[in-house]
C-alpha cells in the first residue's frame, strides 16, 4: 500500500471519528442521567435474576427502544453496572438492533403487514432464546 493511500485511509477514519463522537457523547450523557434518576430499586425490581422473566423484559424494553448496535453496548454496559442481569442485558441487546417496533409502520407499508409482523414476532422470540443458550454457554465456558 502506497504512503498516500494509507494516508486517505487515516482521514477517513478521522473523519468518521468525529461524525461518531457527538453521537456517542450524547448516548452516554443521557445513560448517565437515566441511571442518575431512576433508582437501582427500580432496576432490582424489573430485574431479578430470573433465566425465564429477564430475558423477555430486556426483549420488550430493546424492541420499544430500538437503535444501532454501538449505542446498545454502551447502555448494556451501564445496565449490567447497575445489576441488571445478562440475561436481560443480552436479550435488550439483540432486540435493540432486530426487532423494530418503532419501525414497524415503515416497515409494514414497504414489506406488507404480515412479513414485518412474522418477522418481528420471530426476531422477539429469537432473542430471548439467544440471550439464554448466550449466558448458559458462557457459564459452561467458565468452569
Amino acid at each position: 500500500m502506497e504512503s498516500k493511500e494509507i494516508r486517505e485511509s487515516g482521514i477517513k477514519v478521522w473523519n468518521s471519528f468525529k461524525n461518531v463522537m457527538p453521537v456517542l457523547t450524547g448516548v452516554l450523557l443521557l445513560v448517565a442521567l437515566f441511571v442518575k434518576i431512576v433508582p437501582k430499586e427500580i432496576f432490582a425490581g424489573l430485574f431479578t435474576g430470573n433465566a425465564v422473566i429477564d430475558p423477555f423484559v430486556g426483549a420488550v424494553f430493546g424492541s420499544i427502544l430500538a437503535g444501532n448496535p454501538i449505542n446498545s453496548y454502551i447502555i448494556g454496559g451501564e445496565l449490567l453496572r447497575n445489576g441488571v442481569s445478562l440475561f436481560a442485558v443480552t436479550a435488550f441487546i439483540v432486540a435493540w438492533v432486530t426487532v423494530g417496533v418503532i419501525q414497524f409502520p415503515a416497515e409494514s407499508m414497504m414489506l406488507g403487514k404480515r412479513f414485518a409482523a412474522v418477522r418481528n414476532l420471530t426476531s422477539f422470540i429469537l432473542c430471548i432464546i439467544i440471550a439464554v443458550v448466550t449466558v448458559f454457554s458462557l457459564g459452561l465456558f467458565t468452569w
